[in-house]
């Protein structure tokens, strides 16, 4: 990881192990791309992407309206068009927090400290984890109930932590939503979150049935 690492301010939480496709268009970020390209090994082409708390993505107010705990996303492909713009893929690996952000390039950079210490598989957690995934059974039911067809089908990882993450980029939450369960300090805090956050769907649904079907997250997740 560089010492100082590019920043793309954007809405949208960005999870380890989740796919992000991106449009990219403003001058700024499409030089964080061509930057990254000049990276000669593949696997040190990564930036951060870091929730706007409020406002957009363009502009120049990001650094002061951006949550501080992001994901580090490893650039994987990159499609340029004539006029300068990208379609890029990148891969969340880890999770980031930013510590100061510097200007002095077109795109924003941070020091950032890395969150994501190695934890041990507890028996807490696989049982927190077993209760999400039967809460999730029913949330996904319900959900499929709503839209008249199947949703959210396949298979779900094993590893709770790499779980806790595909839940909560799969199932419809808010933004302030998902920012929490990224912040979250723990596999099982937020396996625990996001049961208590799937039940309350549950409940809201069983109260109002005509309620247009929820959107659910398209969002794809890679276990790299």
């Amino acid at each position: 990881m560089p010492d100082l690492l590019p920043l793309f301010p954007l809405n949208v939480v960005a999870f380890p192990g989740m796919t992000v496709p991106l449009h990219v268009f403003e001058d700024r970020y499409q030089a964080l791309v061509r930057h990254l390209l000049t990276v000669p090994d593949p696997a040190e082409r990564v930036f951060g992407i870091v929730t706007i708390r409020e406002g957009y993505e363009v502009g120049n107010h990001e650094a002061r309206s951006m949550y501080r705990t992001g994901c580090l996303m490893q650039l994987t492909e990159a499609e340029p068009y004539d006029d300068g713009r990208f379609d890029v893929v990148a891969v969340g690996r880890e999770r980031v927090r930013v510590v100061s952000t510097e200007t002095s390039e077109p795109f924003l950079r941070a020091e950032v400290e890395r969150l994501d210490a190695a934890e041990e598989l507890s028996p807490d957690t696989a049982r927190e984890a077993a209760r999400a995934l039967a809460v999730f059974g029913d949330y996904r039911t319900a959900v499929s109930a709503l839209r008249g067809d199947d949703v959210m089908i396949g298979s779900l990882p094993r590893d709770p932590e790499m779980l806790s993450y595909v839940l909560a980029s799969t199932c419809a939450l808010t933004l302030p939503e998902r920012q929490q369960l990224l912040e979250s300090p723990s596999t099982v805090e937020r396996l625990g979150l996001l049961r208590r956050l799937m039940r309350r769907e549950l409940q809201a649904m069983a109260a109002v049935p005509s309620l247009p079907a929820t959107e659910v997250a398209r969002s794809g997740w890679n276990p790299n």
